[in-house]
This record gives structure tokens, C-alpha cells and sequence, in this order.
């Protein structure tokens, strides 16, 4: 189990470098080919990415249900390079940019969701938050080192970071070609005659409560990386370099609290403790941000919402594995298709409400991460009487 999961915590890792290479980047490029509609295109591109996702993630979920996770994974690797390549040859051009933001989201769901079934399956249900904090680890390690190495490579040419980024996903697709061992095995796959149940199968019971906070969780998130460029560009003329600077920052703290908080202190059935925490932390940081007017402040404000959201997202998604009552690979792709249709949303009203006012976004960012307290207590009441009405 060891091996598997390092094999898949390295491919996590070099992917998502390669996606958070891009993050200080776009919003740059959109501002140089359309000026007077910057906010419009960076939300536009943002959706349709997750538009995608979200139609796709359960379909490469059930499908993998079928074939195994491994061939489905490697597909969405190398869907992901093609597209790093398009955006870099279309940086001059809105069609070819909006066109690798579309192939992008067709392949995004083979690798996130999948990724997540794979784990699941080489994981007891006691070991599950553990394996799950390393995904996040892995992910967040992605995101730590990527905005800060695409800040710099931008320095060379803003297409830089999309050349590289289809490097190093080619590089982990050769990697995991190799090493990656399937984890479903024959006996365990669903026949291809036998119908897929709906992803909405998977929404019912308590666990449906978990699937709505996943969405506020990545809704909000979306709405933050939608604005935060724009934002800082207005109050305290930020670069793509500094913007890389703060995601980096961001990453490594939310991977040092996956790493070793997640990892090694929340056991079975302390996950919804640590999830309030986040959300509490997640709204402070949402709240702060709207009274920063420096690079170093809003680095720090950003920082305590990473802190938040590193304990909200791994927890979330082991309870989800732990409770579904459909495979892993179907309960995958619905939380999967839950984060993007918080991806879908969020870019398109974090920037509707930043042509009023820049803070809107954050404000009510921090308002809806206090209502997801709500949710999460409507999750353990159902989830008791469960439990109760079983015993």
C-alpha cells in the first residue's frame, strides 16, 4: 500500500505543479488580449474549464469502475499535457486559450476524481483520512511550488509556463506508464452490461450534506482564485512573480498542515471537529483579506485561509468514501463534479460582485464558509440517528 500510494502522491504532485504554474499567469495574458473585459474573460475561462469537469467527472469515475483506475488516469494525464500546449501556442488568441481550457476540463476528471477512487481502494476505511491527507499533501505540495515557479518562468515569456506544465505532465504520464499498478481488480469492476447507477445515487442520506459542503468549500475557494490577481493588481499593483509568491506561500502551509496535522492526528470519526475548525479559520482568513492593502498582508491573510481550507478538504473527502453506499469510483466523480460545479459558479460570481466592489468577493466568501457550519451539523444529526436506527 506504501508504494502505491507514493507512486500516485509524485503524480499528484508533478500535476498540479504543472496546473499551479499557470494560476499567476492567465489572468496577465487575458488583460494583454482583451483589457476592457479582464474580469468577464478570467471568469469565463475558469467555468468553462469546470463546466466540463463537472459534465465529465462522473462518466471517467463509473467508467474507471469498469476498466480499472489506471487506464483512465493515464488518459487524463495526457489530455492534460495536449492542453498546456494549446494555451501556450494560443496566448495571443481568446478562441485557442477558451479552447484548452475546454480540452483541459474534458481531461481534468480522469485524473482528480480517479485519483481519489485509487486511493480508496488501496485504503482501509481506518487508514482512510490518512490516505486522504496525503492526497492533499500531495496536491497542496503541487500548488506550493507551481504558482511560484510559473511567477518566475513568466519573467522569461508569459508562454513559458504553459510549455512547461505540458512537460511535466508528459514526464509524470511516462512515469506512471511504468509504475502504476492497477488497483481495482477484475473480480471488484462493475460489467460493462450492468448500468451505471446516477451520480446522484450517491446523494442521499447524511452524506448528501457533505456533498453541499464540498461545493461551498470549492465555491468559495474558486471565487478567491478568480479575484485574487485582479485584486491585487488594483490595490497594491502586484506582479504575476508576486502573485506566485503568495500561492506559494498559501501551498506550503496548507501542505505542512495535511502533511502533519490531517496525516497524523484526526482519526476516525474526529473529522467533523476539524472541518468546523477550517471553516471558522477559512472565514477569518476570507474576512481579513478584505483589509489588506499591502503584498505582505494579504500573503499572510491568505496563508490563515489555506490553513482553513487544508483541514476542510481531506476530511470531507474520507467521510464521503467512508459513507457512500455506491462504488468509490461513482461517489468520486460526484464529489468531483460537486468541486467543479463550485468551480463553475464561483469565478463567474466572485467576479460579477468584484465590478461593484472589490471586497464583495471575499466578504461573502467568509459569510458562506460560517453558513457551511450549518450544513456540517446537519450532517452529524442525520448521520447519529443512522447510526441509531442501525445499532
Amino acid at each position: 500500500m506504501k508504494k502505491q500510494l507514493t507512486v500516485v502522491m509524485i503524480m499528484l504532485m508533478t500535476t498540479f505543479i504543472g496546473f499551479g504554474i499557470i494560476i499567476p499567469v492567465m489572468p496577465e495574458l487575458i488583460k494583454n488580449v482583451a483589457p476592457d473585459s479582464l474580469e468577464l474573460h478570467t471568469g469565463l475561462m475558469l467555468s468553462v474549464y469546470s463546466a466540463i469537469s463537472f459534465i465529465l467527472s462522473p462518466l471517467w469515475g463509473a467508467l474507471s469502475d469498469r476498466i480499472g483506475r489506471r487506464p483512465v488516469i493515464l488518459t487524463g494525464i495526457l489530455g492534460f499535457s495536449i492542453s498546456f500546449v494549446l494555451f501556450g501556442l494560443g496566448t495571443d488568441s481568446l478562441v485557442l486559450m477558451y479552447a484548452s481550457r475546454v480540452l483541459g476540463g474534458l481531461f481534468s476528471g480522469a485524473v482528480a476524481s480517479v485519483i481519489v477512487a485509487y486511493v480508496a481502494d488501496v485504503t482501509p476505511p481506518e487508514q482512510r483520512t490518512k490516505g486522504m491527507g496525503l492526497v492533499g499533501m500531495s496536491i497542496g505540495l503541487g500548488f506550493t511550488i507551481g504558482p511560484g515557479v510559473g511567477g518566475l518562468l513568466s519573467t522569461i515569456t508569459l508562454a513559458m509556463p504553459f510549455f512547461v506544465a505540458a512537460g511535466l505532465a508528459l514526464v509524470t504520464f511516462l512515469l506512471s506508464l511504468s509504475v502504476l499498478k492497477e488497483s481495482l481488480p477484475k473480480e471488484k469492476r462493475r460489467s460493462s452490461t450492468e448500468k451505471s447507477p446516477s451520480r446522484w445515487r450517491a446523494f442521499t442520506g447524511s452524506v448528501r450534506y457533505l456533498y453541499v459542503l464540498a461545493f461551498f468549500v470549492s465555491f468559495t475557494l474558486a471565487c478567491l482564485e478568480a479575484t485574487l490577481q485582479i485584486f491585487g493588481m488594483t490595490r497594491f499593483n502586484v506582479t504575476p512573480a508576486q502573485v506566485g509568491m503568495m500561492f506559494f506561500v498559501c501551498g506550503l502551509v496548507g501542505a505542512l498542515v495535511q502533511g502533519g496535522v490531517v496525516r497524523r492526528y484526526i482519526k476516525k470519526g474526529a473529522e467533523p471537529k476539524f472541518i468546523a475548525a477550517g471553516l471558522i479559520i477559512s472565514a477569518a482568513g476570507f474576512l481579513l483579506l478584505t483589509t489588506s492593502h499591502s503584498l505582505w498582508t494579504s500573503t499572510v491573510y491568505l496563508a490563515i485561509f489555506g490553513i482553513g481550507n487544508a483541514l476542510i478538504r481531506p476530511c470531507v473527502t474520507s467521510l464521503i468514501t467512508q459513507k457512500t453506499t455506491v462504488g468509490q469510483g461513482i461517489a468520486s466523480g460526484l464529489s468531483s463534479s460537486m468541486d467543479s460545479l463550485g468551480r463553475i459558479a464561483g469565478p463567474l460570481i466572485g467576479t460579477f460582485l468584484f465590478t461593484f466592489n472589490l471586497q464583495l468577493p471575499y466578504l461573502f466568501g467568509g459569510l458562506l464558509s460560517l453558513a457551511a457550519l450549518l450544513l456540517l451539523s446537519r450532517f452529524v444529526l442525520r448521520d447519529r440517528q443512522s447510526a441509531t436506527a442501525d445499532a
